[in-house]
């Protein structure tokens, strides 16, 4: 029987192309510099006041806070097994000296939160997350198109979803929502 693969000898010689970094080393790179930035762009937050029972730093929390409501967390359950499932990936960016937070800890730390204050924050902060990938941000705008309606068929107003393009002017995309989706 022969053989379909083909053993080939190494030669000896180094590869002439130039080695590029990995993507995954980047992106923790960047994640690092945008914890950074975060420390400073949330330090207008204060701490809870209860120092004793304080073994994870703000920014860790805040972080798996908002990564798991990224992600699609609903509660406080959902930060924590986030957080225990990305494990390997957020230690390589946040310090977390004591591990991942208990869902315990994220109400003790977001409930005494000013709103006013995080709502000044988050936005120099998603600033700084567009800015480092070089992205842009796409506003999703919805709309109801007044007298749009028609009493007579039970038709109900017209609702629009447009997604625009900001750097460039331009209408990304409308679609037109049913009332069941709107629900």
């Amino acid at each position: 029987m022969v053989s379909l693969t083909r053993r080939l000898a190494p030669t000896g010689f180094k590869s002439s192309k130039p080695k590029i970094k990995s993507s995954k080393n980047l992106s923790i790179a960047n994640a690092t510099a945008l914890t950074e930035k975060m420390s400073l762009v949330f330090s207008e937050i204060e701490d809870p006041p209860v120092e004793r029972s304080r073994v994870h730093l703000l920014t860790d929390i805040l972080i798996i806070g908002i990564l798991s409501v990224i992600a699609g967390g609903k509660g406080w359950e959902d930060m924590e097994n986030y957080g225990l499932s990305k494990y390997d990936w957020l230690e390589q960016f946040l310090a977390l000296p004591e591990g991942i937070p208990s869902a315990d800890t994220f109400p003790r730390v977001f409930e005494p939160i000013n709103p006013k204050v995080f709502e000044r924050c988050f936005p120099p902060w998603v600033e700084s997350i567009v800015e480092a990938a070089g992205a842009q941000v796409i506003p999703i705008d919805g709309k109801t198109l007044k007298d749009s309606y028609d009493r007579e068929q039970g038709k109900s107003a017209l609702h629009l979803v447009s997604a625009w393009s900001s750097e460039h002017r331009l209408v990304l995309g409308q679609v037109k929502q049913d009332d069941k989706s709107m629900e």
